[in-house]
């Protein structure tokens, strides 16, 4: 049931990995299966995200507080979309791999989509981000565990 909480977390918009791995070392993980399952629960969603969300805001239009709450995402993340535009797939990988607020997959599929980019290259990239990103949330909580021992 462990594995399962931490794969619904990190799948999450807002907490994904950031709060997976904290999560599954808490209940009671070893920091690889915490790595592991939080960063495949933070791609999960990403393919179907590129791929369908054209279809989903299609369909969000006939329901006027989603739509609504889509357009305030949108303005939020087009103010980001100068990294991306830049340094293209570099930039979404940067994007991804720096785990600040509003800078994760969920954020990254948003982008890649509304700049109209290649939806496997994007993948790759929010992919490689979403590992790095484990790295860097894993690596503390590491040497904290190390220095309590």
């Amino acid at each position: 049931m462990n594995f399962l909480s931490v794969l619904i977390i990190s799948a999450t918009p807002i907490l994904e990995l950031r709060a997976g791995i904290p999560l599954a070392i808490y209940l009671g993980l070893n920091p690889v299966e915490a790595y592991l399952i939080s960063v495949a629960g933070n791609f999960l969603p990403v393919p179907f995200l590129l791929f369908a969300l054209d279809k989903l805001l299609n369909l969000s239009r006939n329901f006027a507080f989603i739509w609504n709450l889509y357009e305030k995402i949108e303005m939020r993340v087009r103010r980001k979309k100068d990294l991306i535009e830049k340094y293209g797939y570099i930039g979404l990988f940067f994007f991804v791999a720096v785990p600040f607020p509003a800078t994760g997959a969920w954020t990254a599929c948003l982008l890649a989509f509304l700049l109209n980019m290649n939806k496997l290259k994007s993948i790759i990239s929010i992919l490689a981000g979403i590992c790095i990103a484990g790295v860097i949330v894993i690596s503390p909580i590491i040497g904290l565990l190390n220095f309590i021992k």
